[in-house]
């Protein structure tokens, strides 16, 4: 099972209302035109980054804008604001392991550790790359 794409699509999001902010009206059917997805997907992680701080929208009018400048938003705000995951929750242990069997009795709380760890790693990465650092790659992938 991979992180929800909920992410992806609010990166993706965030990335287009920067470089659209002056030349087209971002709506949810614009936004949506890009993804690929439907609008109602877009009004839904458009809410999450609303309640997050990230953008500005208002109920009945069209368009949406960043709240914030795009040095200022990290991917670990918006891997937060689109609630991905749960803190320490990424990995998830099977459950109900043989409580008879050395390995089952205690893989649980040794694989624990060892996924709190790697997600605490994963958010740490996150939290130094900015939403410029993505437009500029974007920018700079599309003057190849």
């Amino acid at each position: 099972m991979s992180i929800s794409s909920r992410f992806s699509v609010a990166i993706h999001i965030l990335c287009l209302l920067a470089i659209n902010k002056d030349k087209v009206t971002n709506t949810s059917e614009y936004l949506a035109g890009s993804v690929n997805t439907n609008p109602v997907v877009i009004r839904k992680v458009m809410s999450m980054l609303k309640g997050a701080g990230l953008v500005h929208v208002r109920a009945g009018v069209a368009g949406a804008k960043l709240a914030k400048e795009l040095s200022e938003i990290t991917l670990l705000d918006v891997y937060k604001a689109v609630n991905v995951v749960a803190e320490n929750d990424l990995f998830s242990s099977h459950e109900h392991p043989n409580p008879e069997c050395i390995v089952g009795r205690n893989i649980q709380q040794s694989l624990t550790k060892q996924f709190s760890a790697a997600q605490k790693a994963m958010e740490r990465s996150l939290e130094i790359v900015t939403l410029e650092d993505v437009v500029q790659d974007i920018l700079q992938s599309d003057n190849v």
